[in-house]
């Protein structure tokens, strides 16, 4: 993924909105942002999982089982979750049921179906990562306190609301 390191300035901005009259320079400014700030906190999230051996797909697959009632669910349900093809899911599956992580269940009645389980591996690993995790969630988020985190969820949802617009 190409990361935008050096954001434009207001200048170099107004000189594009000159080009394009289209451009609305506050909002391009901010939604850059955005993306620079998204980009870094997955590039964090990817430095703090791979002190514990994990990437964020991986994790991501052992999060949605911990939250299942029976640590169980379909490589279609995970997939549809994950936001991903069935496809990635399943190789995301072999990688952690090579690690013993995860383990596939066969359905006794359709030998056609299968579920995944969290195994008791997979847990201690996720009990080894969420509290470092965590901590480091809450020191990245310090500086908020709950009116502004509320003010952000507010803001995210107003842009995830315009994204249809974004992508048609």
């Amino acid at each position: 993924m190409l990361q935008l390191r050096d954001l434009p300035s207001r200048e170099t901005l107004q000189k594009f909105a000159l080009r394009y009259p289209q451009a609305d320079i506050s909002a391009i400014s901010a939604f850059l942002h955005l993306l620079r700030v998204a980009t870094d906190l997955s590039i964090a999230l990817d430095e703090c999982l791979s002190r514990h051996g994990l990437l964020q797909g991986r994790w991501w697959v052992l999060i949605l089982l911990m939250r299942e009632e029976t640590l169980t669910a379909t490589p279609s349900v995970l997939a549809g979750k994950a936001g991903v093809t069935r496809a990635t899911m399943t190789g995301l599956l072999d990688g952690l049921e090579r690690d013993g992580l995860v383990e596939r269940l066969l359905d006794v009645n359709d030998r056609r179906s299968i579920s995944i389980k969290l195994t008791q591996a997979g847990q201690t690993r996720l009990d080894e990562v969420m509290p470092d995790y965590y901590s480091r969630l809450r020191a990245c988020m310090v500086d908020l306190d709950e009116q502004d985190r509320e003010r952000l969820h507010d803001i995210l949802n107003l842009i995830s609301g315009g994204i249809a617009e974004f992508s048609k």
